[in-house]
């Protein structure tokens, strides 16, 4: 007989139970639980804003919306060069998650639709449109490079007004109609842009495309190479070009006005660091018919609000990562316990999760001033502090994500660095924005270009940290030493980073300063202005941290 033994006692074996484990973060509202977010709308704008942003805030911190950003990532697109029968179609087949969070950006009016409604007289439209890109990306970065795109796109086109009538309400419109077809045929449109070449990257004067006249009514045909070409399968791109007169910008449709596919051959998809969702390609041009946009050799200016466009977004894309990120640590460690109690009565944790938060309310607060100085165009100093401060935000807060979200990601330990966590994509993302449409050493460039050439600017930066000036000394001093960077002459481009990183934080440091809670204030200028910083998260020396720490914290 074999030897007995007593039977287990019945139910699931202990160590098949997760205990001790935050529950996923869902079923929140990503608007109305971000207090730095709400608070920003509400000064530079109107308490109004936070209501109507809120269907899009509860939808973005659903369950739903969480398990379509993943599956979008897990099924990458993928190029169908030929159809079935051979012909030669250069698509790019998307999984349905993809289109489930695009048709909810567009009717959320994410892309184009501030511009008009600018022009039909709302104060804070793109305020507003600000507010909403910031929350909706925290369900997934991919999909948000189309509608940024999109977004940028009008003001560029607005060089010629025949085209800009003929494709800025298509772009404005509310209803996402996928597929390839001639754009009066379809209920919405999406644009996007070809500007960098392998041999140029951010020097785009050395494009090599060719760009020769076909007609007398500004019709191109362009020969050449695009290195970088995001969402291949949107319906009409910006593209620079060499005509005979210099670095041109020409409009590319995907279908021509008669119904034909332009000669537009996707060569590959790019094997990307960040997300997967998004489709980012290299195409050949050639044969391939485009309008003229502005004047020959014009370019680049004629691209400039495009680019001022673009970086804004950069800055909410980057600041919407430092705040996910945030919210998924502080979530976490609000849930965890180790060594006899939660990480957050852990006063080490409270540091850590309260620098954090500091640093994603500074971020926050910028770029929703910055939102708010595109909404008053007819301003002087509206319009002189987004031209210095665009550059400066998108250097500076672009180039502390990555640090930003490794911190968040270490306050979930293991459990952070598992993909399952969504924090590893948020990672490999960080470094997107502070790559995309201007390096770090080409935004900090264009700050001296700007303070060179448009004395204004200045006075612009002097006058918005100086609504603080008194208030705090540590950035009264931080003011000051800026100032004195600027007098050295002989030794402004080597040092171009350190003066643009320094006039961001002071930026910052006036916004919080004003107008966030003191807690928030005081551990800012503490840290960024202290002789002691040492750029890692976590080494605060002010008072007040749980307090920080739980308005940071979203609640379900």
């Amino acid at each position: 007989m074999p030897e007995t033994y007593d039977r287990p006692p019945s139910g699931p074996r202990p160590d098949r139970r997760a205990t001790n484990q935050a529950p996923p973060l869902v079923g929140h509202d990503v608007v109305g639980c971000d207090a730095a977010l709400t608070e920003a709308l509400a000064r530079h704008g109107s308490p109004d804003l936070v209501g109507e942003l809120a269907g899009l805030g509860r939808e973005a911190g659903s369950a739903e919306a969480r398990e379509h950003g993943v599956l979008a990532n897990r099924h990458h697109p993928e190029l169908v060069p030929y159809d079935r029968w051979g012909n030669r179609v250069d698509e790019v087949a998307f999984h349905p998650s993809w289109h489930w969070l695009m048709e909810r950006a567009v009717s959320h009016g994410l892309q184009a639709a501030p511009w008009e409604q600018q022009e039909a007289g709302d104060p804070h439209a793109h305020l507003r449109r600000a507010g909403g890109f910031y929350a909706w990306s925290q369900t997934e970065p991919g999909h948000g490079c189309p509608i940024s795109m999109t977004y940028a796109a009008v003001p560029a086109l607005r060089a010629d007004p025949a085209i800009a009538k003929e494709w800025a309400p298509l772009l404005a419109a509310r209803s996402y109609d996928p597929g390839v077809r001639v754009p009066t045929r379809k209920s919405g449109a999406l644009a996007g842009m070809g500007m960098t070449e392998k041999q140029g990257g951010s020097d785009v004067r050395a494009n090599q495309t060719e760009a020769v006249p076909v007609d007398g009514d500004g019709w191109y045909a362009l020969r050449g190479h695009k290195w970088f070409t995001s969402a291949p399968m949107n319906d009409v791109f910006l593209v620079l070009a060499q005509a005979a007169g210099g670095v041109t910008c020409f409009v590319v449709p995907r279908v021509l006005p008669d119904g034909t596919r332009n000669r537009i051959d996707v060569v590959r998809l790019k094997d990307k660091l960040g997300n997967r969702s998004n489709a980012s390609s290299e195409l050949e041009l050639d044969g391939t018919l485009a309008q003229r946009l502005g004047d020959e050799g014009r370019g680049v200016r004629t691209i400039i609000e495009m680019v001022a466009a673009t970086r804004l977004d950069c800055v909410l894309g980057s600041a919407a990562l430092m705040r996910h990120a945030l919210a998924e640590a502080s979530w976490h460690v609000s849930h965890r316990a180790a060594f006899g109690g939660l990480l957050v009565d852990k006063p080490l944790m409270q540091n850590v999760v309260a620098d954090l938060a500091v640093e994603s309310e500074a971020a926050t607060a910028l770029a929703m001033r910055l939102a708010a100085a595109v909404d008053r165009p007819e301003d002087a100093h509206e319009v002189a502090l987004r031209r210095i401060a665009l550059p400066l935000a998108k250097f500076w807060v672009c180039k502390r994500t990555p640090a930003m979200v490794a911190e968040a990601l270490e306050c979930l330990g293991g459990n952070g660095y598992v993909e399952e966590s969504g924090l590893p994509l948020m990672f490999r993302e960080s470094p997107l924005n502070s790559i995309w449409e201007g390096s770090g050493n080409v935004n900090a460039l264009d700050v001296l270009r700007a303070l060179g050439r448009e004395p204004e600017v200045l006075q612009a930066w002097i006058t918005e940290v100086g609504a603080a000036r008194g208030a705090d000394a540590r950035l009264d001093r931080a003011v000051d030493d800026t100032l004195s960077l600027l007098g050295d002459s002989g030794g402004l481009e080597v040092g171009a980073r350190r003066l643009a990183g320094q006039m961001a934080a002071c930026l910052q440091g006036s916004l919080l300063v004003r107008f966030a809670p003191a807690e928030v204030a005081d551990a800012f200028c503490g840290s960024r202005f202290g002789a002691s910083y040492g750029g890692t998260f976590g080494m605060l020396t002010s008072g007040g941290l749980r307090a920080v720490v739980d308005r940071a914290t979203p609640v379900v």
